[in-house]
């Protein structure tokens, strides 16, 4: 699930205030719409921005995503006949993350997320608590922007498996809060203004290192090596403020994920490939001249996706955080 939580799991960048006040043609009378069609991309799509050189800020994130499946296993019980065994699932999963952004220099980044996870299968029983991947990005515009044209930003991003690997537990008794792999991604993301909307779009590539040294027993066979499959994704939506004080924003995400491959001792499997597809719909609320909190809902299009996801994300003032 990148934890893209997020996950799962995106990155990119917004219009600087100029460039979005040249494109809105704004009049004296109308600065508080350029402004709030600006902090509406950012609020909205949190890793299409870029800071300043020495700016720094703090980003408290809550998620969460219901996941729905029936597990169906296969065992021979004779020279040419099989039984199956189905076991239901209802994954629970509760993210609490801060994000730290600083400004290397005015067109480069610098990210990092810390997740917190709690995960709850009501269906079996079973909780953890614990430490998710830590992600790190950076995020560079290589051209200025220029009225009348899209801005692109190019991304880089390493996913940590810090937390539980889903290969060192027992998958029948506990829950995992990670991928259980390195993981690198690149990519590119694109905005543009059309008054009184900015258009956002992405595509992305992320390479999944594989896994070795396993040694667990899965369906009565010893798991020694994996190989996660790479992920080809793309998201594309729209920002649109309302009032200086309320602003809407729709983005489709979706990801396709190559074929695992197991090894077992001398045998080895293939797993099926994956493709996520989630629409997803977010509020903003200015709480205050400087800030907007964020509220999301989406749901998921395939089998492969979350059935339900909700957000929140709420910028925090820390003394001493914010360059002088």
């Amino acid at each position: 699930m990148l934890v893209l939580c997020t996950s799962l799991p995106l990155h990119a960048e917004e219009t600087s205030v100029d460039d979005a006040r040249d494109a809105l043609s704004k009049k004296d009378d109308d600065a508080d719409s350029a402004k709030a069609l600006e902090e509406v991309f950012q609020a909205s799509e949190k890793s299409y921005t870029l800071l300043k050189k020495g700016e720094r800020t703090l980003t408290y994130g809550f998620d969460y995503s219901l996941v729905r499946d029936t597990q169906i296993e296969t065992f021979r019980t004779g020279q040419n006949v099989y039984s199956v065994l189905s076991q239901s699932e209802a994954q629970h999963t509760f993210t609490n993350s801060f994000t730290f952004d600083y400004g290397v220099w005015d067109n480069l980044t610098f990210s990092v997320r810390l997740p917190f996870v709690a995960k709850y299968d009501t269906e079996r029983d079973l909780n953890v608590y614990s430490l998710g991947d830590i992600s790190a990005s950076l995020r560079w515009q290589p051209w200025a922007s220029t009225r009348g044209r899209p801005v692109t930003t190019l991304f880089a991003t390493l996913g940590l498996p810090t937390g539980e690997s889903p290969y060192d537990i027992n998958s029948e008794n506990d829950l995992s809060t990670g991928n259980g792999y390195y993981s690198l991604g690149v990519g590119a993301n694109m905005s543009y203004v059309i008054d009184p909307v900015v258009l956002f779009g992405s595509v992305g590539y992320t390479y999944n290192m594989p896994v070795h040294d396993i040694h667990q027993m899965r369906g009565g066979r010893l798991l020694q090596d994996v190989e996660p499959g790479d992920t080809i994704n793309f998201s594309m939506g729209f920002a649109y403020a309302l009032s200086y004080d309320v602003s809407l924003a729709t983005s489709y995400q979706m990801a396709y994920t190559t074929k695992p491959t197991y090894e077992f001792g001398d045998v080895n499997l293939e797993g099926t490939e994956q493709t996520s597809s989630i629409m997803n719909f977010s509020l903003g609320l200015r709480t205050s001249p400087d800030y907007i909190v964020n509220v999301n809902a989406g749901f998921g299009m395939t089998e492969d996706s979350p059935d339900v996801l909700l957000g929140l994300s709420v910028p925090l003032d820390i003394k001493g955080l914010k360059a002088q």
